[in-house]
């Protein structure tokens, strides 16, 4: 009778083991490197130019990489707090959820999908692109339209790989972790061999200019708060993560501290060898940096850089469509986002569906106006999560928080993420509202499909047929446990 209790056992534990569901794989290492691998990516290689260009000195721009540094790390333990507190996973959509109602958790989907998601992966692979074509063609420029194919198959490439497995893509995050790190330290290295030998010229008079305007420091802390950008992305994961109450704060705390220090140390090495005019003139930075400082591997840098890239593009293809995923799951977005594969128990329709919306963003020109359009949504709703934070430990003061932060850290990092999201309103009127009517156009579908369900009949029964074929064309179906 025991070896029946066993046999039994044994053949739930392995039912378990087989079910169609997302299985806790990722550790504190893994967690680590996909904070640091998403984070680290285009914009240190490209964001430089666009700091300095609105913040006018080289001393005011360390200043803006130092304060956004600690402004992320701020809102990141934050995140620590809500992804402790709350098991599920989806990130911004859950918090906002569970704080402040159904309305702002869908209008959060509903931006992430449109536009937030395909501009900054039209951002990214851009200048994955650029780092590839560029070296070719030099000094000649590369051409535009090789940038963009090159950009797409690296996009096509990374979809690929978080449709086929979820632990080939955690691996592969591992490794391009890294060597983007291996990248930096790279630049870093002869930047302060330069500094200790006496070359200060470009940081003497550092905060003296005529073109510094107050009025577009908020696109100076938008690009440097953009090269910061993907702390949150743990949370994406928490049903994925490993023992999520420790390793959840331990993994964004060490992955941040890290990264601002990297940061800072990049940002000297290129002012100590590039002079502000040069650094201005450069559509890519780190190739500039290595033509002057690295001769010898100058060729490296940009296969570097490409990798770099590459690592923030898989490492965003990972965690976003689990938001998409838990909202369907939910209720608030098309189901058919919430199914997995049967076989390969990843997310592959809501990893699928992102891949078209973000190829037809590559045809924008401005990469730098990318940043502002999607950068407003994305820190609104950022600040309302936190804003929610604070209703939510004020309502329920009793329930359990394994981690928590003192309060005058969510204030501090609310009030500023607010203050930047409505300056620049004033500073870029254009590209922030534009995203602004674009999220507000969010409230209108919500009533008439989440809430009241006022989609027609007919129209509803086409939904439903096209969701059917599209499950059997691409063998998903519903998660067979709550893993929350």
């Amino acid at each position: 009778m025991g070896t029946d209790h066993n046999k039994k056992h044994d053949g739930e534990a392995k039912e378990d083991k087989d079910a169609v569901q997302l299985h806790r794989q990722i550790g504190l290492l893994p967690a680590v490197c996909f904070i640091v691998g998403t984070v680290v990516g285009s914009g240190i290689f490209i964001a430089p130019k666009g700091v300095l260009m609105n913040s006018g000195t080289v001393g005011l721009s360390l200043v803006v990489w130092g304060l956004c540094g600690v402004l992320s790390l701020l809102g990141a333990l934050c995140y620590a707090e809500l992804g402790t507190t709350f098991s599920k996973s989806g990130g911004h959509y859950t918090y906002l959820l569970e704080t402040l109602g159904p309305l702002p958790a869908f209008l959060r989907i509903w931006s992430e999908f449109f536009f937030i998601r395909p501009a900054v992966t039209s951002y990214v692979a851009l200048a994955f692109g650029r780092y590839v074509v560029e070296p070719f063609f030099t000094p000649c420029a590369a051409p535009s339209a090789l940038i963009k194919v090159v950009a797409i198959l690296g996009v096509t490439f990374v979809v690929a790989v978080n449709c086929w497995s979820v632990s080939v893509a955690s691996r592969t995050q591992v490794t391009l972790t890294f060597i983007k790190m291996f990248a930096l330290v790279l630049i870093i290295i002869p930047g302060i061999i330069a500094l200790a030998k006496g070359k200060t010229e470009n940081f003497q008079n550092s905060f003296q200019a005529e073109s510094l305007t107050l009025d577009r420091l908020p696109l100076a802390f938008y690009n440097g708060l953009y090269a910061y950008g993907g702390w949150f992305y743990l949370n994406y994961i928490t049903e994925e993560v490993i023992n999520p109450n420790r390793n959840i704060p331990l993994a964004i705390t060490c992955s941040m501290v890290t990264v601002t220090v990297f940061y800072v140390l990049v940002n000297v090495a290129y002012y100590t060898i590039l002079s502000p005019a040069e650094l201005l003139q450069s559509d890519a930075v780190a190739v500039t940096f290595a033509n002057r400082a690295l001769e010898g591997l100058s060729s490296v840098i940009p296969i570097l850089v490409s990798v770099s890239c590459l690592g923030t593009l898989n490492g965003g293809f990972f965690g976003v469509p689990r938001m998409f995923f838990v909202g369907a799951r939910d209720g608030n977005w098309p189901p058919i986002f919430s199914m997995i594969h049967i076989r390969r128990h990843t997310p592959l329709p809501a990893v699928l569906f992102l891949y078209p919306l973000a190829v037809l963003m590559m045809t924008h020109g401005d990469i730098y106006k990318l940043i502002n359009f999607a950068s407003f949504p994305r820190w609104f709703f950022l600040a309302s999560a936190t804003l929610g934070m604070l209703i939510h430990r004020y309502r329920f003061p009793l329930k359990p928080r394994p981690f928590k932060v003192p309060v005058v850290i969510v204030v501090i990092f609310t009030v500023v993420s607010f203050f930047i999201v409505g300056f620049s309103l004033y500073s870029d009127p254009w590209n922030t509202g534009c995203s602004c009517v674009l999220t507000l156009s969010g409230v209108p579908v919500y009533y008439m499909t989440v809430q009241r369900s006022r989609v027609p009949l007919r129209l509803r029964h086409f939904f439903d047929l096209c969701s059917k074929h599209l499950q059997i064309l691409l063998e998903v179906v519903q998660q067979d446990v709550q893993t929350y």
